[in-house]
């Protein structure tokens, strides 16, 4: 598969009738605390995309605030996963066209197998806006949740909410 693009995501969301939306470019940012610092002083809350993958290739997005540590016990117990662990990075390029350090809900547009449960923290659906790097890290969207989830349903994702 090949890598998702920035041009990919302007064009879904064009199509989908998402249109306000703002990006902000930058150097690349290989962490949450590199794009953290690029984007200072824009209204939204800084998310983390995690891909994960649990016993017999389940695969997870999880989507929370950067600020808050991903509690893998937790998240086992709240979805009934087993053996999650961080994904390797064939199995992120290969689900969903991504290099690591790039997750986003985004890379969702290549997953063609649709076999990614989607899970929010409750702590950020409420949150008016939302950041994420558009399968490119030198760019960060700050898109409205409605939005998002706009989006996630045009591509026939649901996902959950839990309180992590």
């Amino acid at each position: 598969m090949t890598l998702g693009t920035y041009q990919q995501v302007k064009d879904a969301l064009k199509n989908f009738g998402i249109t306000d939306y703002t990006v902000i470019d930058h150097p690349a940012a290989h962490t949450t605390e590199e794009a953290d610092a690029y984007i200072a002083g824009h209204e939204g809350v800084r998310t983390k995309t995690m891909f994960l993958k649990g016993k017999k290739k389940n695969f997870y997005m999880v989507i929370m605030d950067d600020k808050k540590t991903m509690d893998f016990h937790e998240f086992m117990t709240l979805t009934g996963a087993k053996r999650v662990s961080m994904a390797r990075p064939e199995y992120l390029q290969e689900q969903l066209g991504l290099a690591p350090g790039i997750v986003s809900p985004f890379g969702l547009l290549n997953n063609e197998a649709h076999n990614v449960k989607v899970y929010f923290d409750k702590d950020i659906v409420d949150e008016p806006i939302q950041t994420f790097h558009p399968n490119e890290n030198t760019h960060t969207i700050f898109i409205k949740t409605d939005d998002l989830f706009k989006f996630f349903k045009q591509i026939d994702f649901e996902p959950e909410i839990i309180d992590l």
